[in-house]
């Protein structure tokens, strides 16, 4: 290449030059000579100019290529874990998948450093935060309600380690310079231990050394703690929609539309695995056709993907309010499952 054949060539001549000379300012004078040749030469001054355009490039593109690259909000409703043995809860089975998808198959991206292009995006992490609001919301049940062995009210060890993990904060890196220097528990690790203890607690369940109380009214407890955490979804839409005033984009509506279909999506696949673990309940209660109607509305508010999140009135003309939209499948979901709690109370 041009470049290297003149470099040889001028090593060469400022070599020859320096034999030439004798003493110790001859050689200084020599170096200091050959080298601004060097420097100074053609190919030097082409070659830095295609490294300062090719890092041009490579600063506009990074950003823009690796966030479209690691964008990606799995809202798939039909998601299934593997196959559970006999005695396992189905819901502790769905809440490990979804931990293992995440974390390990979609990546978190809630924590991401600045230097990652995945740190620019903002509807995927508050997707994933949203879910896992709503995996703690099931993993606190688990520890009041359905895995409290009954007469002691003994909490299981491993349950109650799960629920301490998965509410540790969704945006901690393996550094916060805010708190110390020193590396500190990731994210990640945290959601991942709350995977292991949970999936011992399933497999506790089916050696029979576990408790999973499969009763009415453990149920009906966990579909009023779901119920209230629905109505603080619905208050959050309610306050973003007044504070929108009427704007057809707005950079907060967005990530408030993806926390509260995180949530929504969440409570919809534990809620299909609760039905599986209580099937015997919601069949000795009539209430198959309640319970799919409301795992049904659930889907939709889980489900809504529109291409750009809009904040307009609720009563504009043109324009249509996603937030709007979504509460409205919210509060209807809401009222099923109040409706469902109402019946297994009878």
């Amino acid at each position: 290449m041009p470049f290297f054949e003149n470099l040889g060539a001028r090593t060469r001549a400022m070599w020859d030059g320096l034999r030439r000379r004798t003493g110790g300012d001859g050689l200084k004078s020599g170096v200091k000579s050959g080298v601004a040749k060097l420097n100074t030469g053609p190919g030097h001054w082409r070659v830095a100019k295609w490294t300062v355009a090719a890092l041009a490039v490579f600063c506009l593109l990074y950003y823009p290529i690796g966030m479209a690259v690691m964008h990606r909000i799995n809202d798939d409703p039909d998601f299934a874990p593997p196959e559970i043995r006999d005695g396992q809860s189905l819901a502790v089975a769905t809440t490990m998948a979804l931990i293992d998808r995440e974390v390990n198959q979609t990546g978190w991206r809630a924590n991401d450093p600045f230097f990652m292009p995945s740190a620019a995006l903002d509807n995927m992490p508050n997707f994933q935060l949203g879910m896992f609001s709503a995996l703690s919301r099931f993993a606190i049940e688990l520890s009041d309600q359905l895995g409290r062995t009954r007469g002691s009210s003994q909490v299981d060890p491993d349950v109650e380690k799960a629920v301490g993990l998965l509410k540790y904060p969704g945006d901690v890196w393996v550094f916060n310079f805010s708190t110390s220097f020193l590396p500190t528990a990731s994210s990640e690790s945290q959601y991942l231990g709350a995977y292991r203890a949970l999936s011992r607690y399933n497999d506790r369940l089916a050696e029979g050394k576990a408790v999973f109380e499969r009763r009415a009214d453990n149920l009906i407890a966990t579909l009023d703690r779901i119920g209230a955490d629905m109505g603080s979804a619905s208050a959050q839409l309610d306050r973003r929609i007044e504070m929108g005033g009427g704007l057809i984009f707005d950079r907060t509506s967005d990530d408030v539309f993806y926390r509260v279909k995180g949530r929504m999506y969440g409570y919809y696949m534990v809620l299909k695995g609760l039905g599986k673990d209580f099937d015997a309940v919601i069949r000795d209660k009539e209430l198959t056709a309640a319970w799919e109607q409301m795992l049904g509305s659930f889907r939709i508010a889980a489900t809504l993907d529109p291409m750009v999140i809009s904040n307009c009135s609720p009563d504009a003309q043109l324009c249509p309010s996603h937030l709007a939209a979504q509460g409205f499948y919210l509060l209807r979901s809401r009222t099923q499952l109040q409706e469902v709690s109402n019946i297994l109370l009878k």
